[in-house]
C-alpha cells in the first residue's frame, strides 16, 4: 500500500465513511492516476478537466456517476493532499431529471410472475410491497419482518440509516417464512444472485 493510498484510507475512515464509499473513492483515484499513467499527487486541475471530459465523451457515464467521481477526487485533493479545489474550474455536472416509469397493476403482476421460483417471487413481492432498495433487501433478515404490525425494519439503508417500511401486502408472513429457511448470515454469492434477480426478471418480462 502506497503512502498516498494509506493516508486517504485513514482520512476516509476517520470520517466514518461507509465501506462502499471508501472502495469507490479509492478506485476512482486509482483510475484517475492510471488514465494519465502518473501518480495522482502530480496531477492538477487540467488533468481533472480532461478526465471529466473522458468520463462523459468516451465512457458515456451519467452525470450522477461523474459527480461522484469528482467528489472522490475533491476529497483526495482537499483532505489527503491538503490542496485547494476550485469549483469554478471543475464544476459538478447538471443532473438530468426524468419522471419515473410507473408500471400498471397488471404489468407489476406480470413482472412478479416472471420469477422462476417461489422464493424469487416472494423477494420481488417484498420489494414491491415495501419500496425497499434492492441492496437493502439483500441484507434483510427474518427478524426484521414484523407481521403483526405489518412493517419491515430496514437496517443500515442508504446513508446507513435505519427506517421502518409499511408492508402493503396482505401476506406479510410469507417473506418471513421464506427467509427463515435461509441462513441468517448470507454469503456474498447469494447477495449477488439476489441483486441480479430483478434485472433477470425484467428481461423475462419484456
Amino acid at each position: 500500500m502506497t503512502h498516498l493510498r494509506k493516508t486517504m484510507l485513514e482520512e476516509l475512515q476517520r470520517r466514518n465513511f461507509s465501506e462502499h464509499t471508501i472502495r469507490y473513492y479509492i478506485r476512482t483515484v486509482e483510475d484517475f492516476a492510471r488514465h494519465f499513467n502518473r501518480p495522482p499527487d502530480r496531477l492538477g486541475p487540467r488533468h481533472i478537466r480532461e478526465y471529466q471530459a473522458e468520463l462523459f465523451q468516451k465512457r458515456k457515464l451519467s452525470p450522477g456517476t461523474v459527480a461522484i467521481r469528482l467528489a472522490a477526487l475533491r476529497f483526495f485533493y482537499i483532505k489527503t493532499l491538503k490542496k485547494s479545489w476550485s469549483i469554478a474550474e471543475t464544476p459538478y455536472p447538471k443532473k438530468t431529471r426524468r419522471l419515473p416509469t410507473i408500471l400498471s397493476q397488471k404489468e407489476v403482476e406480470q413482472l412478479i410472475h416472471a420469477a422462476r421460483s417461489q422464493r424469487e417471487r416472494i423477494l420481488l413481492m417484498t420489494l414491491y410491497a415495501t419500496g425497499a432498495r434492492n441492496a437493502e433487501l439483500t441484507h434483510l433478515k427474518a427478524t426484521d419482518i414484523d407481521s403483526q404490525r405489518m412493517v419491515v425494519h430496514i437496517r443500515g439503508g442508504k446513508g446507513r440509516k435505519d427506517r421502518l417500511c409499511a408492508m402493503a401486502h396482505k401476506r406479510s408472513d410469507v417473506p418471513r417464512k421464506v427467509m427463515c429457511r435461509e441462513s441468517r448470515s448470507i454469503s456474498r454469492r447469494h447477495r449477488l444472485l439476489r441483486s441480479a434477480l430483478v434485472s433477470r426478471c425484467v428481461v423475462d418480462f419484456t
